[in-house]
């Protein structure tokens, strides 16, 4: 049998559990797969973050180009733009479409973990 791949689940970590828990559901759309012993566990679809608290840790914000994490291929783009945008997430790369074939945008998170979405231009 080959292998085959059936889903990513990004490890975070973050400073304060329960307000980055709070941001992905209610800024990013994301819901609860389980949560416990410092750790909580967000869906949306297919994207996965398993987001641990790391209280004394250095946050994403100072590895500036490091805090890239997730490029989410999707369908839909510009609406999703546009809810995350309405719900107040930082964008920080705007909307376009590109030369390498994705219309494409990025946000970045409270703990400073930048995510990138885009859709494949036709």
């Amino acid at each position: 049998m080959n292998p085959t791949i059936l889903e990513t689940r990004y490890v975070l970590a973050v400073k304060d559990l329960a307000a980055s828990a709070s941001f992905y559901k209610e800024k990013l759309g994301f819901t609860t797969d389980w949560a416990q012993d410092g750790w909580h566990q967000l869906r949306r679809g297919s994207f996965v973050v398993m987001l641990g608290e790391c209280a004394n840790d250095r946050s994403a914000f100072e590895t500036r180009n490091h805090s890239y994490f997730a490029y989410v291929q999707v369908e839909g783009v510009d609406g999703l733009h546009e809810e995350l945008a309405g719900n107040g997430v930082e964008i920080h790369y705007p909307l376009g479409s590109k030369p390498w074939g994705m219309r494409e945008f990025g946000v970045i998170t409270i703990d400073g973990h930048r995510i990138m979405f885009g859709q494949q231009l036709d």
